[in-house]
This record gives C-alpha cells, structure tokens and sequence, in this order.
C-alpha cells in the first residue's frame, strides 16, 4: 500500500475561544481544510504559530504544505500603505506563514496557497496586491460562488480543465505577479484566480476557498505531487 503523504497546514492564533466551560487562547483551524486533505486521499498536520526560524525545520517532516487562508497581507509587506478598507495587520502570522512558504520553495515540497495563502505566495516571490476589489465576496460569513476559467497548458487546466463556479469570500487580489509565477485561472472581471510556478516545482495557489466546496481536484493533484515515490 502506498504511503499516504503527510501534508501541514497552516493554522492562527485566537484569544479568548470559547468552548464548554472554557475561554482561552487557541490555535485554530477551520474543519474544512483537514477534511479536504484527508479527503483527497492525505494525512494532514496542523501547523500552531511558530517563530519564523523553524519554519524549515518544521517543513523538513512534511511532504507538502498548504497555507490557509485568513485576514488580509500587511501591505508593508509588499511596499504599499494600508488602503482605509484593509483590515488590521497580523503581523505575527504573516511572518510564519512567509518563513513556511520560503522554506517550502527551498525545499521543492509541493506547496498550495488557498486565498491569503496565495496572496503570500505571491508576495514572496516580489509580487504586489490589489487592497480593495468589488464582487468577489459578499456579506460577512457568506460564501458567494463564481465562475473561474483556467488557462489552458498549465498545472491548474491539468486538474480542472473546464470552467467551474467556485466558492470564493475575498476583497483583495494579485496586482504585480511575483518572480516566476504566472496566472493559471481568470474570474470573468479579469481577476487573476490562480498562480503557479512551472515545473518542476508543484507551486499553486487559487483564490477560492476548496475547503468549502466539494471539488477534490486540486487538492488530489497535491497528493499525487506529495506522495512518497
């Protein structure tokens, strides 16, 4: 039998989580993003908050990394001033998660950024964002769905060939692309909805969020990438 591919998954900090008779700080995860790793066929790590130097460390036992997706980049990350409509910095975890996808580029694991996560791929690499685009979510704790297209020849046309509505909750997008990468899905407005770097390295990120929705395909071809040989 082959061996299932241990894949880590970033997770964050949050005060004050309540549950039973308790409230304390806590690192956290949505139940969607383990469950979609396991579901596509892998064993999935949860990744607490860590200082960003053992980042490599921590990579060095995985076979693939996916970085999840949460508030918006710190524009100081990428040059820029806080647009009025950012929301507030977390400081602490864009430092981790940039250590995680740096070590992970370093290490050539198969490495998926889903929405923030592909928001920090793109800033690692040099790339830049859009602070503020209309359309793209909708009320607070409301997934909206909308049409991706992807481009043909590339990682992401191998795993989804065709159009696809896809669940989506973001207000910021790729603006200037990052060293290397190049877009590999469209939403309708021409927004950029996927990046990857060509082969050899297996690199993706999308902007949605697949963890909510019930397509595996992206997330099997992460496997398939992760698998021990």
């Amino acid at each position: 039998m082959t061996a299932r591919p241990l894949i880590g998954i970033s997770t964050y900090e949050e005060s004050g989580v309540r549950w039973g008779a308790w409230q304390m700080d806590a690192a956290l995860l949505p139940l969607g993003y383990p469950r979609l790793v396991q579901r596509a066929g892998g064993l999935a790590a949860m990744l607490p908050p860590d200082a960003p130097e053992h980042a490599a460390a921590t990579v060095a036992r995985l076979d693939g990394l996916v970085v999840a997706g949460g508030p918006d980049v710190d524009p100081v990350r990428y040059g820029a001033g806080p647009d009025p409509r950012t929301g507030p910095p977390d400081r602490a975890r864009d430092a981790w998660e940039l250590a995680l996808i740096r070590a992970a580029l370093d290490r050539r694991i198969p490495l998926l950024g889903i929405c923030r996560g592909m928001q920090l791929l793109n800033v690692a690499l040099g790339g830049t964002l859009v602070q503020h685009l209309d359309g793209h979510r909708g009320e607070p704790g409301v997934v909206g769905l909308h049409p991706v297209m992807p481009v043909p020849g590339t990682r992401y046309s191998d795993a989804v060939p065709e159009e696809t509505s896809v669940p989506t909750f973001h207000h910021q997008a790729v603006d200037d692309l990052g060293e290397g990468l190049v877009p590999s899905a469209y939403a309708a407005d021409g927004t950029v909805e996927a990046v990857e770097l060509p082969s050899p390295a297996w690199v993706l990120g999308v902007q949605w969020h697949p963890e909510l929705g019930e397509d595996l395909r992206v997330v099997r071809h992460l496997i398939q990438a992760a698998t021990p040989p």
